[in-house]
């Protein structure tokens, strides 16, 4: 079984949802970029998603784009992203998940990053870009030790939704509105959708992220799910502090309260 389920149904099994947080790589500041994940973790993040910095991330919106610009001027890259994963695991070994597009992969060379990837510590990976029809041309045996993790979104047909659930490996991703991250302000979060996922994916676990910024959103939603994903709310606290980034911190752990205790 894999290391992200493992840690998801741990933490079920306490009676409690799990939260994953996004943080983009060497955002703000490559220097303290390991200590923030590592106090990120000791907050109450139970997984770690990192953002592989990328000009055209499709499924972003303009704060995580805007932090994506920051680090790519900063000098992040691929390599320094596995380097940050080798660094965190030095003190934990709970599970990290990286987020990138198919490009940098591909011109990194797909066979190199898998390997990379595996030898740094990662467990998991979201491609967004690369769909469920692609990934067995994409996703080489060289990826057969990450767990590759798909989105499903309030527009994907019941029989695509299953399908996914059939073939995907961790968790499946539960896009709670249309659209890009960070735009809960003015899009509801779909609970019609919402209950068509928590009957349609039965194989993996659920973890519902896209409109979640705070505890009140969180409890909306962990009737439906086995887990949250927060990252625009985290990243805009980034760029309003520095370290020891307080008020961030104080956010993963309201999240985390959110989802103790909940049936």
């Amino acid at each position: 079984m894999s290391v992200i389920r493992n840690q998801i149904e741990k933490i079920n099994n306490k009676k409690e949802k799990a939260l994953s947080i996004f943080i983009t790589s060497g955002f703000p500041d490559k220097n303290t970029f390991s200590d923030l994940a590592l106090n990120i973790f000791n907050a109450g993040a139970d997984i770690l998603e990192i953002g592989i910095p990328f000009s055209d991330p499709i499924a972003d919106g303009n704060v995580i784009q805007k932090s994506s610009q920051i680090a790519l001027k900063n000098g992040i890259n691929i390599s320094a992203t596995f380097n940050f994963v080798r660094q965190i695991r030095k003190s934990s070994a709970k599970p990290i998940i990286l987020m990138g597009y198919a490009n940098p992969i591909l011109a990194y060379n797909k066979d190199r990053f898998a390997n990379a990837a595996i030898d740094s510590g990662v467990n998991g990976l979201i491609i967004p870009d690369v769909p469920l029809d692609e990934q067995n041309v994409f996703f080489k045996k060289s990826y057969d030790k990450l767990d590759i993790i798909s989105l499903v979104a309030p527009t994907t047909p019941i029989n695509r939704i299953k399908l996914i659930d059939e073939n995907s490996k961790g968790f499946v991703y539960c896009v709670s509105v249309n659209g890009i991250t960070g735009q809960n302000s003015d899009k509801e979060i779909n609970n019609k959708y919402l209950g068509t996922i928590k009957k349609s994916i039965t194989k993996n676990k659920r973890m519902v992220g896209f409109g979640i910024s705070n505890s009140n959103d969180a409890k909306k939603v962990i009737p439906f799910c086995d887990g949250i994903i927060v990252g625009s709310a985290i990243i805009k606290k980034l760029f309003n502090e520095n370290p020891p980034y307080n008020e961030t911190l104080k956010l993963v752990r309201e999240l985390k309260e959110s989802l103790k205790n909940k049936d």
